[in-house]
């Protein structure tokens, strides 16, 4: 396990989805930084550039889908692995996270377990495996 705290953005509209996310994260010791809509998570974006992202599809205001993609245009947080939430498991929603260059796709519910290990690999991979 990695012994490296990150700060992982959260960004779903159901809180007791983004009390859950914060729980099963902060075991690991990293930081969340928790939003409940894709306003509040591109405001956050503006100054900020966590380790990883956590996008709920379907927000109100702007979907995961669509802050992934702009994201991914950014410079800045292009190589910021966003891990797409959903409790959708069909084909369109699959070719879409690939669309929007996600890192991963993430079906809900999820466990605490299988979510922590994918957002380890990712940053970790990220950085080269090193620390």
């Amino acid at each position: 396990m990695a012994d490296m705290a990150y700060t992982i953005l959260v960004a779903d509209d159901e809180p007791a989805i983004r009390t859950m996310l914060e729980v099963i994260l902060s075991a690991d010791g990293h930081e969340i930084v928790a939003v409940q809509d894709g306003k509040a998570a591109l405001e956050y974006l503006q100054d900020h550039t966590p380790d990883a992202m956590l996008l709920d599809v379907k927000m109100p205001f702007i979907s995961g889908f669509e802050i992934c993609s702009r994201v991914k245009r950014v410079r800045r947080l292009r190589n910021t692995p966003v891990l797409l939430l959903t409790g959708m498991d069909d084909d369109q929603t699959r070719d879409q996270a690939k669309m929007v260059n996600a890192d991963d796709l993430v079906h809900k519910p999820v466990s605490g377990k299988q979510l922590r290990g994918r957002v380890a690999q990712l940053i970790e991979a990220r950085q080269g495996g090193t620390s």
